[in-house]
């Protein structure tokens, strides 16, 4: 059980997310009870999340994709009121951590997607607000696409769409999770065979091919499942919370 301003502030600082111009704020967004002894985790603070959180006996629900994004309006009708009703009415605190998530060195979800996938990381590259956010590493063993993409597959439960680059056999690779293929071109740049993230869009087709460098868009949702339960167990480990990770799924 630990106090939540406590809870809020030993993430904050875990995270630095004091270092990050993002395109959300970082850390509390709703406000619960004031204690918190279960947690429940999760990618998206969708309602089907904030329904099964609450079923699951939560104080507070951690994400990494939380509410009032930049540019978004800021009304409050909808789909927000609803949310905002859910979390308000059931006194669960929502609380969010985006480019701070993605960025950390152990929990964070490029460094938890590089334990998945079985990489090694030696660099960093990219550029957002500031922070150097897309990694550059190595496989253990030289392999070739078909390999990287069947152990996509196997790691993530879906197969990743691969845009075909011109190394016969991948060495040099980068990645960064979520919506990061504008990372593309700085990952030819840095002179890597590979790289892999969420999204794909149009022109990532013809950056990929004319750049020469292999492309793996392996899904927003599957690629950042990751850094917020290393959170969520760390924090309950530090704290002596109950931590419970739901998986909503989703095909993008």
């Amino acid at each position: 059980m630990v106090a939540l301003n406590e809870l809020v502030s030993y993430t904050n600082d875990l995270l630095q997310a004091d270092r990050f111009s993002d395109y959300c704020p970082n850390g509390l967004q709703v406000e619960g009870r004031s204690v918190v002894s279960t947690i429940v985790t999760g990618v998206t603070a969708s309602m089907a999340l904030l329904e099964a959180a609450h079923a699951a006996g939560a104080d507070a629900v951690l994400v990494h994709h939380g509410y009032f994004w930049k540019g978004e309006d800021a009304c409050v009708h909808g789909m927000k009121r609803a949310r905002l009703r859910q979390l308000l009415t059931t006194d669960t605190s929502l609380l969010a951590w985006h480019l701070p998530l993605d960025a950390h060195p152990e929990l964070g979800n490029n460094a938890q997607l590089a334990r998945v996938l079985e990489l090694r990381q030696n660099g960093v590259f990219g550029d957002d607000g500031g922070m150097e956010l897309a990694c550059a590493g190595e496989v253990a063993e030289p392999v070739t696409p078909g390999e990287l993409q069947d152990r996509i597959e196997r790691a993530l439960g879906r197969t990743p769409q691969h845009i075909d680059g011109r190394a016969p056999v991948i060495r040099r690779i980068g990645w960064c999770t979520g919506a990061a293929q504008s990372y593309l071109v700085a990952a030819a740049a840095h002179g890597l065979d590979a790289f892999i993230s969420g999204e794909i869009s149009e022109q990532t087709v013809h950056v990929a091919r004319e750049c020469g460098i292999h492309y793996f868009a392996a899904g927003h949702h599957a690629t950042e499942r990751y850094g917020v339960q290393a959170l969520g167990e760390h924090l309950a480990k530090q704290f002596g919370l109950t931590h419970r990770f739901i998986d909503i799924d989703n095909p993008v």
